[in-house]
């Protein structure tokens, strides 16, 4: 396969992955936003917001265009803004730019799916999402990115193509899971006393399995209540959940594998030791360790992935016309 197809085709799937997980992002910051503790906090109300900013590495820019940080420029910011590169609007964009430039390389219904989504996306603007409500405009987002996944699923041929595009799926959402982790988990607005931390603690816990779809998991896999070490424990190491690191890098080596050719290349080895990496870490011994030191680890390593992926695969490098700019946050660094 040419370099510049299976570089388009990569990025397809990792910007309608991208768009998916920023809507679950703009969701969880939602809802943690209007938990009950923050009525009486009016500083706390915007935290949320600047939390999800953080976790992208765009404070800085959005700064530069925003006297503050506020829900309602955060919501525009990263999801109808057409000057920010990793923003729903843009991801849709380039999805569907790259999908038409190797539109040989997949199916009509694969490219009209995508072209739907950009037409429906260009006519949205701040007057109709007040109108429908941020909720059911992430609900479509969501509801997008799933019926590419299963038009791809269901009617792509299982060749290299297919590899490509399951691969930058994987890697985005790897990346996703650790990111919305580390925002949680990195929160500096908890309350001091006992009780109201864990109260809090639990919801925001909480806001995060239901903006994943992974709340009903949960409560069928573990039978305590909402804790940190369970949720990270169900993000981080359970192979039955689909949107786990471990289920992710899982199946992005064994892609980079049958892409390999049997060969031993730097690509694979790199893969296989961030797959047993997630396989054989136990949550105990992660928090015993510090959860963000870990998290920091496995999104360094995720990242020299990434960068091994296109050099042995991709002799064209991603442009910010193909994917999202380099971006950084406290402690997280992202390909």
């Amino acid at each position: 396969m040419l370099c510049r197809t299976a570089n388009d085709l990569y990025w397809v799937a990792r910007n309608m992955e991208r768009a998916e997980n920023t809507a679950r992002l703009l969701d969880m910051a939602q809802r943690i936003a209007l938990l009950p503790e923050r009525l009486d906090r009016g500083k706390s109300q915007a935290a949320p917001w600047r939390r999800a900013l953080d976790s992208l590495g765009l404070v800085p820019d959005f700064l530069q265009h925003h006297e503050r940080i506020d829900a309602e420029g955060v919501v525009h910011h990263l999801l109808l803004s057409p000057d920010n590169p990793g923003s729903i609007y843009s991801c849709l964009r380039t999805a569907r730019e790259n999908a038409r430039a190797q539109r040989v390389a997949i199916t009509a219904e694969m490219y009209e799916d995508l072209n739907s989504s950009w037409l429906d996306i260009r006519r949205l603007d701040s007057t109709r999402l007040r109108q429908e409500g941020l909720p059911n405009v992430l609900e479509w987002v969501k509801t997008r990115s799933a019926a590419f996944r299963g038009i791809t699923i269901g009617t792509l041929g299982r060749g290299e193509g297919y590899r490509f595009l399951q691969m930058g799926a994987f890697i985005e959402r790897a990346d996703w899971s650790i990111r919305l982790l580390d925002m949680i988990s990195s929160d500096e607005e908890l309350p001091e006393t006992g009780e109201a931390r864990d109260a809090t603690q639990y919801f925001q816990w909480s806001a995060l399995l239901q903006a994943l779809s992974a709340f009903e998991t949960y409560r069928r896999l573990y039978r305590e209540s909402v804790s940190p070490a369970g949720v990270a424990a169900l993000m981080l190491l359970n192979e039955d959940n689909p949107r786990s690191l471990q289920a992710c890098v899982g199946s992005i080596h064994r892609i980079v594998q049958a892409l390999s050719g049997g060969e031993s290349l730097e690509v694979a080895r790199q893969a296989g030791a961030l797959a047993a990496q997630a396989r054989y870490a136990r949550i105990d011994e992660i928090i015993a360790g510090g959860l963000e030191p870990w998290l920091q680890d496995t999104m360094d390593r995720l990242t020299r992935l990434g960068a091994e992926i296109h050099r042995q695969f991709m002799t064209v490098e991603a442009t910010p016309a193909e994917g999202a700019p380099m971006r950084q946050s406290q402690g997280t660094h992202i390909f």
